[in-house]
C-alpha cells in the first residue's frame, strides 16, 4: 500500500497495467482497477478517498501519470474553493484519435496491489477479494 502523494506524478509498482476501469465510485471513494486483461481479475487499485473532482473515462488503456500543470491545479482549486490535498493527472488511450487528459482531486490516495477476482469461484481462498459486482452463485436443488 502506498499513501498520499499530493500534486506529484504517481509511480506505479512493477507490473503490466494496460487495462483500466472504474470499479467503485461514491461519495467515499473513487477506485480505479488495473491489470493486463480485466476479463477475469485485476491486480492493482488506485483508491481516491473522498473524491471532490473526477474527469476521466470509465475505461481506458495505458495511462501515463504526470504532475498536474499549474493551470490544472488552478482550475480545480477555483472549482473546489481550496487546494485539494491530492491531485492526480494522466493521459490515457480512451479509444479516440488522441490521448484523453484525466484529472482526479481527492482528500486521500493509496495504491493497493492485490488480486481481485471479477467472477465467482466456489473454491476461492478465504479472504479472497472479489470485484463489487460479483455475488455468490446460488445453486438450485434438483426437484424431487
Amino acid at each position: 500500500m502506498d499513501t498520499e502523494r499530493p500534486h506529484a506524478a504517481i509511480q506505479l509498482p512493477e507490473g503490466s497495467w494496460w487495462d483500466w476501469d472504474v470499479v467503485a465510485w461514491d461519495a467515499g471513494q473513487f477506485r480505479l482497477a488495473a491489470g493486463y486483461d480485466l476479463t477475469y481479475l485485476h491486480g492493482l487499485e488506485l483508491v481516491f478517498g473522498d473524491p471532490a473532482f473526477v474527469s476521466c473515462p470509465s475505461a481506458f488503456h495505458d495511462p501515463v501519470f504526470r504532475a498536474p500543470t499549474p493551470a490544472e491545479l488552478m482550475r480545480v482549486t477555483r472549482q473546489l474553493g481550496e487546494r485539494p490535498p491530492v491531485l492526480v493527472a494522466f493521459e490515457a488511450d480512451a479509444g479516440g484519435q488522441e490521448p484523453t487528459s484525466c484529472l482526479i482531486a481527492a482528500e486521500g490516495f493509496e495504491i493497493v496491489r492485490e488480486t481481485v477476482l471479477r467472477y465467482w469461484r466456489d473454491d476461492a481462498a478465504p479472504g479472497q477479494r472479489f470485484a463489487p459486482w460479483v455475488r455468490p452463485q446460488v445453486r438450485q436443488t434438483e426437484a424431487r
